[in-house]
């Protein structure tokens, strides 16, 4: 049950708040902009026109008082210049953690040569068995195509009989599987390569940053 004081109250508190909201959406509707074109020269309105769209604005309410900023439409010129900004600011930030990262890491152009070694020592292991299988593929294709000569339509005999389908399935298969392996063989002898060059970089800035190092 509300009190005398509860129902006086209560229509004064939801008047404040109407009001309060009201002022707000005043106070939105009668925002201003100010924006400085690109010849230096300040605008003000109540909107943009279109041929300052581009332009950045701060926001001010109906006093006058900045309150916040847009940014304008960025044009293509504009986002392929902050991307190629964005980018240079990424790789110092991550030539600068690699640097330190070498620092922490490695005592002497020694180390790292040895963990060099180890990589590559690993990865002509791994080719080793890789070229031995494409070896054995090579041979059992071989195989099956020594075989498919005495089949139509490779032999040229009267009496030849067409090819056999589960031998045209292991000719197939057979090829497939070297082409894979080939496949596996580039990017094993790209790695090789990539480890060779990774570690000569690595070798190289470690020495710079040990000559600019403090003693």
């Amino acid at each position: 049950m509300m009190t005398w004081s509860t129902r006086v109250l209560l229509p004064a508190l939801m008047l404040a708040l109407l009001a309060g909201v009201a002022h707000a959406v005043s106070d939105d509707a009668q925002k201003l902009y100010r924006w400085v074109d690109k010849n230096g020269q300040v605008h003000y309105g109540d909107s943009i026109p279109p041929e300052y769209a581009e332009q950045d604005r701060d926001v001010l309410n109906r006093q006058g008082v900045p309150v916040g900023h847009e940014e304008g439409i960025v044009t293509p010129e504009e986002a392929s210049a902050k991307a190629v900004a964005d980018k240079a600011a990424k790789d110092i930030q991550n030539q600068k953690q690699r640097d330190r990262t070498l620092l922490q890491v490695y005592q002497s152009v020694e180390e790292i040569e040895v963990l060099r070694d180890r990589r590559l020592e690993l990865i002509e292991a791994q080719l080793t068995i890789q070229e031995q299988s494409l070896a054995n593929l090579r041979a059992k294709h071989a195989k099956f195509e020594k075989q498919a000569s005495l089949f139509l339509p490779r032999s040229k005999k009267p009496s030849a009989k067409p090819l056999p389908e589960e031998l045209a399935l292991d000719l197939q298969r057979s090829t497939s599987d070297i082409g894979t392996q080939q496949q596996n063989l580039e990017k094993k002898r790209l790695e090789r390569e990539t480890i060779r060059t990774n570690f000569g970089a690595d070798i190289k800035r470690f020495t710079e940053l040990r000559a600019i190092a403090p003693r």
